[in-house]
């Protein structure tokens, strides 16, 4: 096992899944909820997003496949989605991500999906595979661990959400979006660098 690229994985998914960003979302959509049921959403939620991370692991190339959709442009459209979501992150709406109030106790949509199974969570499993689908394993526990410190992070969100602050946590936020950033513009560049040189010998 590869562990540099291992920990690079992990780093990756839990920045795309930016736990420590949906602290606001989870602590004022789970606000109405019942105290003694809010661990247990969380906890249901997260599997939820696990389970869908596995299925686009697993299965995701068979449907790159059927699509006729090559690791190419998977690449760059990794890379441009996990920029947009960077630029969030770096430059957040006023409004928040969180979009209309939702009534009542959320189940799946949205903070499993999109929240944290969310469309850069996706592209980046289904980039990981497709460049080494040979290391399925490492992957999948990079999504194990990933999915792990999203629980214990958004089980702690309101004991983190009072001890940071709102600023704190927003400064956070636009940093790891800085980082995100630079992966994703790796991405974009990778991407378009496979891309000429299968112009190049397309037109040799």
């Amino acid at each position: 096992m590869d562990s540099s690229s291992f920990i690079s994985a992990i780093v990756l998914l839990v920045l795309v899944t930016d736990p420590l960003g949906n602290i606001p979302l989870f602590v004022g959509l789970l606000r109405q909820v019942d105290p003694a049921r809010r661990q247990r959403i969380i906890v249901r939620e997260v599997v939820f997003a696990f389970a869908i991370l596995v299925f686009f692991a697993l299965f995701g190339q068979r449907v790159l496949k059927l699509m006729h959709l090559t690791d190419t442009s998977l690449g760059i459209a990794g890379g441009v989605i996990l920029f947009l979501i960077a630029l969030k992150m770096v430059f957040p709406h006023p409004e928040g991500r969180a979009g209309h109030p939702i009534h009542g106790e959320p189940f799946l949509v949205p903070l499993a999906i999109p929240f944290i199974a969310g469309p850069s969570a996706i592209a980046t499993v289904l980039l990981l595979v497709s460049r080494e689908p040979h290391r399925m394993w490492e992957w999948m526990g990079a999504i194990s661990v990933a999915m792990a410190v999203s629980a214990v992070v958004l089980g702690s969100a309101e004991k983190i959400a009072d001890f940071l602050g709102e600023q704190v946590t927003m400064a956070f936020e636009r940093l790891m979006g800085l980082v995100l950033t630079a992966i994703a513009i790796e991405m974009l560049l990778a991407g378009i660098q496979k891309f000429v040189l299968h112009l190049g010998k397309v037109s040799a």
